[in-house]
Order: C-alpha cells, then structure tokens, then sequence
C-alpha cells in the first residue's frame, strides 16, 4: 500500500475529500439532473457540457492556485491542458469501438459516464504507483523521458490506423471467457438469460463489452499522459486532479469531436513535439536532482510552448481541412 500512502502524502484528508465531493457532485448533476431522461445527446449539447466541465477544471485550478501558490497553479493548468490534448486520440479509439459493436448514440453516454468511475480508481492506483516509483528512483525520471520521445516519434511517423476491433486479441478474450447476449437490450449492462430465450444465467450485453473495452483504452493511453505530467510536477495531489477533470471535459466532449475527428489530422505532429518536449523536460529534472545538470525549463515556459503548439496543430488542421463537411 505505499503506493496509496504516497499518493495521498502533502495534503489534508479534507482537501482529497473536498475534491472526490465536488467530482461525485459533478457526476451526480450530470447524471440526475442533465441526463435524467435517457436521450441522443446532439453536437450543441456536447460542446455545452463540455464548456461546462471545462468552467469547473478552471475554477478548480483557479482554487489550487489561491491555496498553494501560482507554481503549483501553473502545473495544474499545464497538466490539464496536455492530459486533454494526448486523450483527443482515445476519442478515435472510442468512436472505433461504438461503431465495431453497433452501440447507437443513445446508449453511448450511459458507457461514457460509467465509464469514468472506473478511470477514478485506476488513475489513482496508476498515478499512486508512479508517484510511489518517482520518490524512491529519481532514475525512473530518464525512463520516462526516453519513453515519451520515443512515443513523439512514433506519433509522427503513424498512419493513424486502428485496425478493426474484430480483430483486437484482447476483445477476442473477451469473447471467449464471457457470454454475451447477440444483441443490445437497451441500456442494459447485464440480462437473466431465462428472460430473453438464452440459457439460464445472467449474460453481458454488448454495452457491457463496450464498457470493458472503453476502460482498457484509457489505460493504454495513460501510459503515455501520466509520464508526461510527471514531467511538469511530481506532486500526486496536482497529476491526479489534472488527469481527473481533462477527462472529465473530453469525455462530454465525445459527441462533437466525434463528428468532425477528421478536421484534426494534423493535430499529431504538434502532438509529437510536445511528447519530445516532455520528454527532455522530464529528463532535466533527473539531472538537474543528481547536479549533472543547472538548466531547467520553467513551468510557465512549459505551459506557454504546450499551449501554442496545440493551438498551432488545431488552427492548421482546421485551415486545411476547411472544404471538409
């Protein structure tokens, strides 16, 4: 349990439970009060809610920065702004496996924000055990780096294929170990099989498959994200809230993105560069500890290259792909 012992080290217990209120909150007045009805969520609803989660990151941030100072302020912006970034691929990934297994958008939220329980707890083992790592190995600092410039590499040499789904070893697994239903049965996750003339049991539906599949995504994409914000603070209490509330945003901003995901197509090679900064970033502050090194990048030169580079990425794909409907 060091892990958890680190992750929560630095902070009062009521700043963590002030934190997890005001999330389960959020996710409450989405759930109960927005999305009380059942409903095809629309393109304007979407950029809507995301506006929103967007206002509640900030001014979470805007907190942070009041109670712990304008550096630890600026980290969070920072990891904020590169957890939403790096996650924009996931959306791909996510609309591939709604499409695959024919999950219609009325029933896509419902795996969206279930979704998130699960990213609250597996960031928080993740992030616990590479906090845990980063305090005990400062040399785990140069891994990081060197795998995150490896990553910005390979970003910018991918063709942007996912492959089909159908053909993904792990959903094939899945397929073998669990019994799932041929077909939806509305918003179910799971159906007694005596009801729909399978055999006796309960069966997972499809959305359940999504779900499960949804989830692993996200884990394979924090393998990238948690590094990178390491690189701008080794603060536990600042990566987790970052990765928490970008999220949070991208998620209800699923349904616009979705929609016009090939207007960002050059969006990656400003991805790439931002990894490859990282990654230098991340592996200044090895040396910078072991006096190899007296040069550091500061936090708000991080932020201001991240920022422009995205915006960058954004504003030039958006250009030329601007004949596209």
């Amino acid at each position: 349990m060091e892990f958890f012992t680190t992750l929560f080290v630095g902070y009062p217990m009521w700043v963590w439970l002030m934190f997890f209120g005001f999330v389960l909150a959020l996710l409450a007045f989405d759930l109960g009060v927005l999305h009380k009805e059942q409903h095809e969520i629309t393109v304007a609803e979407s950029l809507k809610l995301s506006a929103f989660y967007i206002c509640m990151g900030l001014l979470f941030g805007a907190w942070l920065w009041w109670y712990k100072g304008s550096t630890a302020g600026m980290e969070y912006l920072t990891g904020y702004l590169i957890e939403k970034s790096l996650s924009m691929d996931n959306v791909f990934v996510i609309a591939l496996i709604f499409s695959s297994l024919g999950i219609p958008r009325l029933y896509q939220h419902r795996v969206l924000f279930w979704g998130i329980m699960g990213v609250i707890v597996l960031r928080a083992i993740m992030i616990g055990l590479g906090a845990a790592l980063v305090a005990q190995y400062q040399g785990v600092l140069v891994l990081f780096g060197l795998f995150l410039i490896f990553t910005g590499i390979k970003v910018l040499f991918s063709n942007d294929e996912h492959g089909d789904i159908q053909d993904n070893k792990f959903y094939k697994w899945l397929r073998s170990k669990m019994r799932f239903t041929p077909s939806l049965h509305q918003e179910k996750f799971w159906v007694r099989g005596e009801d729909h003339q399978l055999s006796k049991g309960w069966w997972a539906t499809p959305l359940f498959l999504a779900l499960i599949l949804v989830e692993t995504a996200d884990l394979v994409f924090a393998v990238d994200s948690i590094p990178a914000i390491f690189a701008i603070t080794q603060d536990p209490f600042i990566v987790y809230t970052s990765n928490i509330f970008a999220i949070l945003g991208l998620r209800a901003l699923y349904f616009a993105l979705a929609a016009m995901v090939h207007r960002f197509e050059y969006l990656k090679y400003a991805l790439s560069v931002v990894l490859v900064f990282i990654g230098v970033k991340v592996g200044l502050v090895y040396f910078n500890h072991e006096g190899i090194v007296d040069f550091k990048i500061p936090t708000a030169l991080s932020l201001g290259v991240t920022f422009g580079l995205l915006l960058a990425g954004v504003l030039f794909s958006l250009w030329k792909t601007r004949e596209q409907k």
